[in-house]
């Protein structure tokens, strides 16, 4: 997940998703969304597989973005909202308006749309799992970041309720909730701050005293997304290495 810079939209990657990791992911086909960087070699998606323009805001491009993946591997059977963007830190009164749209927009709204387009493909394909990637701050109050902290709260209801309707379509509906995890959306600023997420924390007091790295987010997805979580839906997986509990104190600290 990275952050935007204002006009800036993405893509999805469907493809076709095979067995992975001694069998961790089922097959199916699989739509993540996902900003894009135009220039950066990590971000060429078509390089990865075949790529689809998608605007997370606009319903019409997600109905074009479900139809072309259905016209080349059929019905979804996984949809991850993983398309995010971050507001510079800012207290709410010194927020403009527009970046709170625009955060809300990509974070709130493109995850609503996007559950709305893929349902109908996920039942057709006699069901799925659909994982919003939200944050830990989405669990808890985070000063200067009121858009991005409003707008992950929201995500944890909206996938509750998801599941509580998709349900008995065969559709399990989780979130993810990663803390601080070492990848550009925290380790670089948002568009128009100097300072990026990172400074404002140290792991040193974690009960697991580092930053986490994607693949701890991407284990959990390819676990949500596989039979083995067949039971599971509406549930928040929080992966944050200690992040909410708090400092661990050890005796030595506590003396």
């Amino acid at each position: 997940m990275r952050h935007a810079r204002p006009g800036e939209q993405g893509d999805v990657t469907p493809a076709d998703h095979g067995e992975s990791g001694a069998g961790t992911a089922r097959r199916g086909r699989l739509l993540v969304p996902r900003l894009r960087f135009p220039g950066r070699a990590e971000d060429r998606v078509e390089e990865r597989g075949p790529a689809v323009h998608l605007d997370v805001t606009e319903e019409e491009s997600w109905n074009a973005a479900i139809a072309a993946t259905e016209d080349r591997f059929g019905p979804l059977s996984i949809l991850v909202g993983n398309a995010g963007v971050q507001n510079p830190a800012a207290p709410v009164e010194a927020t403009d308006r527009r970046v709170r749209d625009r955060v809300l927009a990509v974070n709130l709204t493109g995850t609503f749309l996007g559950i709305k387009a893929a349902a109908p493909s996920l039942r057709r394909g006699g069901g799925g799992a659909i994982v919003n990637i939200a944050s830990t701050s989405g669990m808890v109050g985070t000063a200067l970041y009121a858009p991005y902290t409003a707008g992950k709260w929201a995500v944890r209801g909206l996938t509750k309720t998801a599941a509580l309707e998709l349900g008995r379509d065969g559709i399990r509906v989780n979130a993810i909730h990663p803390g601080a995890i070492a990848t550009p959306f925290i380790t670089e600023p948002a568009a128009g701050s100097d300072t990026p997420i990172s400074d404002f924390y140290s792991a040193e007091p974690f009960a697991i005293p580092r930053l986490g790295e994607p693949a701890d987010i991407t284990r959990a997805l390819l676990f949500l997304t596989s039979d083995d979580a067949s039971f599971a839906t509406g549930a928040e997986f929080v992966i944050d290495g200690g992040l909410l509990l708090g400092p661990a104190l050890r005796h030595a600290d506590a003396a």
